[in-house]
């Protein structure tokens, strides 16, 4: 079973805009409702040393079960009576705000830290079509229920024998995309490693290194950009929150900030794509980049987004057949390519030269 997304761009007119905003807003007002029974529950349990909770907690009953995933979907019928708002948007849409809750609560457990956070205004960005009786993508439209027909930019078309399992609708800053998900029922084996290998090394310096000798300088997006999206955050924090010059200002850094992400992931993917021309073995260190963020060269690695350009070149060579692998980065500075030997060696040492050519020269 292979299973890919594409992303195309779509235009909503004024009054479809308006609905999936609504809808969000709709979405996002039952994402935090849930979320704060699942709180309650949580702080009726626990008790401080010093004092009863009462204090400061509402008392549940004892035998309150959890608001599990389950729970909470089956009481949305009932919801929906109350709330007569809840039924503008289509069930499984609403269904979907929930279960996405649900997926944050089960990482939080497994993790024990990243309790899952209420959402503010304007946080929640996408909505989720999970099933559809019939393709809804067309070669000029695509068709969403109680929405309609939405022009889309189909660049590149649904291969054939996929099917359209689901959509999601997301919006960055004032544009519009559709994450179409397709399923085709074929199997595939995992890339082999055979022919040309391919060492790549990543750094501030020059982007990436390979062991043929190419290399590349970094593109530095955010700083390029920096000093004006400087002054454009500097207006928006003078305009008056919600007002309606503050949304068209916060559009504008917003629309600044989305440019900087298309471009870094477009070169990324050129990079990948130019490793896959060069060879069929592509072997990177694995490396973790978080931590290399927090020092103080933090902003020019974020700006390098190593870690998104690594997933960017692990998909592009699954697509394309290529072998990919992360090998240990422990010791690799200090080992000779050439004769295998260890050479010891400090950062001011950016040069490597093999001991047996050191020895004869």
């Amino acid at each position: 079973m292979i299973t890919l997304t594409h992303h195309y761009r779509i235009y909503p007119d004024a009054t479809q805009e308006q609905t999936l905003i609504e809808w969000m807003e709709i979405c996002r007002g039952a994402y935090n409702y849930a979320l704060r029974e699942i709180k309650d529950w949580c702080d009726s349990r626990k008790c401080l040393i010093d004092r009863c909770s009462v204090e400061k907690e509402y008392i549940l009953p004892a035998d309150l079960k959890f608001p599990n995933e389950v729970n909470q979907l089956n009481s949305l019928p009932k919801a929906k009576k109350d709330f007569p708002k809840l039924s503008e948007v289509p069930s499984q849409v609403l269904q979907q705000a929930i279960k996405q809750l649900h997926r944050g609560w089960e990482y939080f457990q497994e993790r024990g830290f990243g309790f899952p956070r209420f959402k503010k205004y304007g946080q929640f960005k996408s909505l989720l079509f999970p099933q559809f009786q019939e393709n809804p993508v067309t070669n000029l439209h695509i068709k969403l229920p109680k929405i309609g027909m939405i022009p889309i930019n189909l660049h590149r078309p649904i291969p054939d024998g996929f099917v359209v399992k689901q959509v999601r609708i997301m919006r960055k800053a004032d544009r519009w995309y559709a994450g179409v998900n397709i399923q085709c029922n074929v199997s595939i084996p995992d890339p082999v490693p055979n022919g040309h290998p391919i060492g790549v090394d990543v750094g501030l310096e020059k982007f990436l290194a390979t062991s043929d000798g190419i290399q590349s300088k970094p593109p530095k997006f955010f700083k390029k950009l920096q000093s004006e999206l400087k002054l454009l955050q500097r207006r928006l924090s003078r305009k008056q929150k919600r007002s309606k010059n503050y949304e068209k200002q916060r559009l504008v850094v917003a629309r600044l900030h989305h440019q900087i992400d298309n471009t870094r992931k477009d070169f990324h993917f050129k990079q990948a794509h130019a490793l896959c021309d060069a060879g069929d073995m592509v072997f990177m260190e694995d490396l973790d980049y978080r931590t290399s963020a927090k020092g103080m060269f933090g902003k020019h690695m974020l700006d390098a987004g190593f870690g998104q350009f690594r997933t960017i070149v692990k998909y592009v060579c699954w697509k394309r057949g290529k072998f990919f692998a992360e090998v240990d980065a422990r010791g690799t500075s200090q080992m000779c390519p050439e004769c295998g030997g260890s050479v010891k060696k400090d950062l001011s040492v950016r040069v490597h030269c093999c001991p047996p050519q050191r020895i004869y020269n």
